[in-house]
């Protein structure tokens, strides 16, 4: 096909290039995944990327209702829970012992703005917000192991985000779509923090301040293909301001019993390899990640992709947001990564590329930051 012959030879891939190849047929898609693989060994080469991590799930009350969500809870509920500050640095000390090198920091959009409860534990605490209780949160980790807080708290003003970087290395919020007709996904009257121009302001004002930032599209929540190309253009877009957005996820949605979505169909692995081809030729050189957990049967297929990382993994806790798919064991995702002919080598919660402008803060991150890393930027060797 001329328009991936010319993707190799440096040309921009356009958006409407782009919804057709996302629409490709069987016969197309080998050349299509052989194109992304060749620009991902082009800009990253020989290497697949993870973060060894802990999942901290602070609360999973929140006040948004989106229809593919099993993490979220009602006070009352079963399985509602907010961790207390002993709970916290347990799990982050158990990681510790096992090599993980990430506090990834997961809580519900501000539901103390909805819930009386969670106004309650917070003043028990001894906190105005949620935002003020992460923020403490992140100093102890910080302050008592060896771990690097990653946080994923929703929508972050800019004031927010200059409090959360001295604590954090990078932040990371999914834009997920630039589509406001998800109405299955996003109800309107019930998620106020899913309007995407908010979304991508947060990500927008994280490269104002010089923050590394993770961001990226869940697919299948009923976008066309149009939006998905629009999504990552806009993504990219803000990259290009601002040189601040560290990885770009491809997720995809998985069905799950208790979910107002849970007759909806899935995208099967063709989809999900055919969205990362298309993101790796409209990214380029961006790094892209795709969740090993979440493709049942051969995630190794994802490699074809053309991403340069798995995303975090964790030796100790569960997928909190999907508590049905299990993470590899390690070994089998070196294994199935080398047999791929590609080596895994395990990052810190920033990426090696951004690691010198974040040390340069200063600080006891900058300190705890320098002595994580190696010359390279990966973690370094025990």
């Amino acid at each position: 096909m001329t328009h991936l012959r010319e993707v190799r030879e440096g040309r921009p891939l356009s958006a409407d290039i782009a919804c057709q190849l996302l629409r490709c047929d069987d016969e197309l898609l080998p050349e299509l995944l052989a194109t992304a693989r060749a620009l991902k060994e082009q800009y990253r080469p020989g290497v697949v990327t993870y973060s060894r991590k802990v999942f901290i799930p602070l609360t999973n009350l929140c006040r948004d209702y989106c229809g593919y969500c099993t993490y979220r809870r009602d006070p009352g509920e079963a399985g509602a829970h907010t961790m207390m500050p002993d709970e916290v640095l347990s799990v982050a000390q158990a990681g510790e012992k096992l090599g993980c090198t990430e506090a990834l920091f997961s809580l519900g959009d501000r539901p103390e703005a909805l819930f009386p409860e969670m106004r309650e534990t917070l003043r028990k605490l001894g906190y105005r917000s949620a935002l003020h209780y992460l923020q403490a949160m992140c100093e102890l980790v910080l302050r008592e192991t060896r771990l690097l807080p990653h946080a994923n708290p929703g929508l972050l003003s800019a004031n927010w985000i200059e409090r959360l970087r001295e604590s954090n290395p990078s932040l990371g919020l999914m834009l997920e779509s630039t589509s406001t007709n998800l109405e299955a996904a996003h109800p309107v009257d019930r998620t106020p923090d899913k309007l995407p121009a908010l979304r991508l302001r947060t990500i927008e004002d994280a490269g104002r301040l010089g923050v590394p930032f993770t961001t990226g599209i869940l697919i299948g929540i009923g976008e066309t293909m149009e939006d998905r190309v629009e999504s990552l253009l806009a993504i990219k877009r803000l990259h290009e301001r601002y040189g601040h957005v560290q990885e770009v996820i491809v997720q995809n949605f998985r069905v799950k019993p208790p979910i107002p979505m849970a007759a909806w169909p899935e995208p099967d692995t063709g989809d999900m390899l055919r969205t990362l081809a298309v993101a790796r030729l409209l990214l380029r050189d961006m790094n892209l990640q795709a969740p090993p957990n979440l493709t049942e049967k051969g995630y190794e297929k994802l490699l074809d992709g053309g991403i340069n990382d798995w995303g975090g993994v964790s030796p100790l806790t569960p997928d909190y947001i999907n508590p049905e798919a299990p993470w590899p064991h390690l070994l089998d995702l070196q294994r199935r990564t080398e047999a791929a002919g590609q080596k895994l080598k395990q990052r810190l919660p920033v990426y090696p590329e951004f690691i010198a402008s974040v040390a340069a803060r200063g600080g006891m991150l900058g300190e705890r930051l320098q002595a994580a890393a190696d010359a390279d930027g990966y973690v370094k060797a025990a």
